[in-house]
């Protein structure tokens, strides 16, 4: 009886900084781009000027008539600010909306209807190139980050207006909405509140105590609900944070040799970038004693090259599974030790006292360890609703387990196994996925390989090498004698691959662009060695 008086738990985004502030003060923040709302603040910031920086952008947002429960849809170039205005958005009690500016204009615009009129946050850049074909009647009302054209209103002419108490909503209502990464087409929208954001919050407090308090440096997506619960983690221990928007080597790697990170996170394609970092004049990874990898599985060859670019006694890389709909509901890690035996689809265990994890067969029933089924998450984490598409989500929950849409298996110890995803399966290979990694373990000059369905459903690996470099014909035969039979491979440049807002690659996307004929390729021709 107690316990239903007492108010439950719950992260709220717009007391983050405030809170970090009062407990830590004045730990530094680098940033290593100025931030589109306050340029010149420069790129030496602490917790307590961001801290002041979200209260008067919250006050600016409700001078401009913002107010609790509305949904506010942040849509501008990449850059940290993206943080500070969800921050804001929600230190008033509205619901910030993050989409990625990777999207497209007509993905834009059916996300804005099913928002409802939300107020839009953008900036010059955006009106003048994916937004300006939107309807504006869309929003509610449009907010620059700098000074544009049209019916907007500049949050700079909103200066000096009188701060505001926070607003927190009640735990169990909406408080941020992300959207998914569109591989299978229009992203959906994920509602999330503050009491199923603690309940993923929590679990990584505690796996991130044995770090507490180191630096740490992060390249993640501004629009992804795991960097926000990633940041709460770091700012309620006081790490010191470099935060970076370009992970380019040549301009990431003196960044990092300078704060020398502790900590380090960031996407698996950025990781594989980052190889090039291990050896590189000043040791820019040298002090890591714990990466994060959250959003795909990093192939083997890179976690070794990562583990043993620190001097570190004991560095490790702590890898965590889920998605957006659940948070993390799987971990497991990997020491140098172990390097040389990693198993890069092996995903970890439940979070005991918060997930578990089931793979069950077409009919529902569990699996017995080894045998292959869909993976579903049991959670306290899951979001609330998919807006505007009640109906998808309805279809992804059985009795409180939750559809993951991948394939898997549990070994006998419970460990959890990932293959594939259910859209990308290919008949003829066991994993496309574990295929992937033996074939980027056995050539080092690939910096990706992704195998997709050809035309005739058959499997096509594209390839991507370091450099852009022309692929050697009779190193690729080698590499592939002993597994299951490939098509020719097609060779692009990564960047030309289609990516999501988390820089995952679009696999249905690629096959698409393949059968008609518009995968962009590179000319040059495979060499003999």
């Amino acid at each position: 009886m107690l316990q239903r008086l007492l108010p439950e738990h719950g992260f709220y985004l717009g007391l983050m900084f405030q809170e970090a502030a009062a407990r830590h003060g004045r730990v530094r923040v680098t940033l290593d781009r100025p931030l589109d709302v306050a340029p010149d603040a420069g790129t030496d910031l602490g917790y307590t000027e961001l801290a002041d920086m979200v209260d008067d952008l919250a006050a600016r947002l409700w001078s401009a008539g913002v107010r609790p429960s509305e949904h506010v849809a942040i849509h501008k170039r990449d850059n940290v600010d993206i943080v500070l205005l969800a921050c804001a958005v929600s230190r008033i009690g509205a619901v910030p909306a993050l989409l990625s500016s990777s999207l497209d204009g007509g993905v834009v615009a059916v996300l804005l209807d099913r928002l409802h009129a939300p107020w839009l946050i953008t900036d010059r850049a955006g009106l003048e190139s994916t937004l300006s074909g939107l309807d504006i009647s869309l929003a509610r009302g449009v907010l620059t980050v700098d000074e544009a054209p049209g019916h907007t209103l500049s949050l700079a002419t909103c200066a000096e207006v009188p701060r505001r108490p926070a607003i927190r909503l009640h735990p169990r209502e909406p408080s941020l909405i992300t959207h998914g990464s569109g591989t299978t087409g229009i992203p959906r929208l994920a509602v999330h509140c503050p009491y199923t954001m603690w309940n993923r919050l929590v679990p990584q407090q505690a796996l991130g105590r044995a770090t507490r308090g180191e630096p740490a440096a992060l390249h993640l997506s501004f629009v992804h609900s795991r960097f926000y619960h990633l940041l709460g983690v770091l700012l309620h221990f006081g790490s010191p944070l470099l935060l970076l928007v370009d992970p380019d080597p040549a301009h990431a790697g003196p960044l990092l040799a300078a704060h020398r990170p502790g900590i380090v996170e960031t996407h698996s394609h950025t990781y594989a970038l980052w190889e090039d970092l291990a050896d590189a004049p000043g040791g820019p990874l040298s002090n890591v004693r714990a990466y994060g990898s959250t959003f795909d599985a990093v192939h083997p060859r890179t976690v070794r090259r990562l583990l043993g670019a620190s001097r570190r006694r004991d560095p490790r890389l702590v890898q965590l599974y889920g998605q957006s709909e659940t948070g993390p509901i799987a971990f497991g890690w990997c020491t140098r030790r172990g390097a040389g035996r990693v198993r890069g689809r092996r995903v970890g265990t439940g979070i005991p006292g918060f997930t578990r994890v089931r793979v069950v067969d077409e009919r529902g029933r569990t699996c017995p360890p080894g045998a292959t089924g869909a993976i579903e998450a049991r959670t306290r984490g899951r979001i609330l609703t998919y807006l505007g598409a009640p109906e998808q989500y309805a279809r992804q929950v059985d009795r409180g387990w939750w559809r993951m849409g991948d394939m898997g298996y549990r070994d006998r110890w419970g460990a959890l196994h990932l293959l594939d995803r259910e859209a990308d399966r290919i008949s003829t290979l066991d994993s496309d996925l574990e295929a992937e990694d033996e074939l980027l373990s056995r050539m080092s000059e690939l910096r990706e390989v992704i195998i997709v369905h050809g035309p005739r459903r058959e499997p096509v690996p594209v390839v991507c090498t370091r450099g852009d470099r022309p692929l050697d014909a009779d190193r690729w035969r080698r590499a592939t004698g002993d597994l299951p039979a490939l098509s020719e491979p097609v060779q692009c440049r990564f960047e030309d691959l289609p990516p999501t807002g988390t820089w995952k690659v679009k696999r249905l996307e690629i096959a698409r662009l393949l059968a008609a004929g518009e995968l962009p390729t590179l000319s040059t021709a495979p060499v003999r060695g």
